[in-house]
């Protein structure tokens, strides 16, 4: 019986990042790819995972990664790649994650993030984020509890923090590298290729009608 629905953030409520990738790669004459040929380059201690982890802070992930992308063939400008991932929320989606909320199911959102640069004020995109935030029962971000999707502690903590088992969870990501430790923990998954596949997936999953 499921009991928790798990959401990713970037991808999932907010339109994919990945758009983002594509758009600057075209902008600097860079192949289709190439960002997340980087990202998946040594992927558990790259500049991404370190930044993740909040290991590292914004201004050392810029020069990691420009040097990552170097030893790739490629030149980018490390702070810009930090503003690719602010995508737009996808009103369907949040829509569906406080219908779902309003039925009784508990909800956590598991997100691979950084923490904001010092000094930093919140816009007014931020200020609509954080109010969709405030509907998740549980938030649990990489950026403070030190691990990241896809390892298996970040979803045992999820577990935890909403105490319930794998089994009673359906998570929503749009990454099946992310997918994969979910599933096999036991929790049933759902790739989010686009917001009205994942909705229809995820009524057939709950029962529920979310449009």
């Amino acid at each position: 019986m499921i009991r928790a629905v798990l959401w990713d953030f970037g991808g999932v409520i907010l339109t994919s990042p990945f758009e983002a990738f594509a758009r600057y790669e075209r902008e600097v004459g860079l192949p289709d790819g190439f960002l997340r040929q980087v990202n998946a380059t040594n992927p558990d201690h790259n500049a991404w995972a370190q930044l993740e982890r909040g290991e590292v802070s914004a201004v050392e992930f810029a020069a990691l990664f420009e040097a990552e992308a170097a030893a790739l063939g490629g030149t980018v400008a490390g702070h810009r790649i930090l503003d690719l991932l602010k995508g737009d929320l996808r009103p369907e989606m949040v829509s569906a994650l406080r219908t779902v909320g309003d039925a009784g199911f508990l909800t956590a959102c598991l997100t691979n993030n950084i923490s904001p640069s010092e000094g930093e004020g919140p816009s007014e995109r931020e200020h609509r984020v954080e109010e969709v935030m405030a509907l998740f029962d549980a938030v649990i971000e990489s950026s403070k509890v030190g691990v990241r999707k896809p390892e298996p502690r970040f979803y045992e903590i999820a577990c935890e923090e909403l105490a319930v088992g794998p089994e009673e969870c359906v998570f929503l990501d749009d990454l099946g590298i992310n997918l994969k430790p979910a599933k096999a923990m036991g929790m049933t998954t759902i790739k989010v290729v686009t917001p009205d596949q994942a909705i229809g997936e995820l009524e057939t999953v709950l029962g529920l009608s979310l449009r």
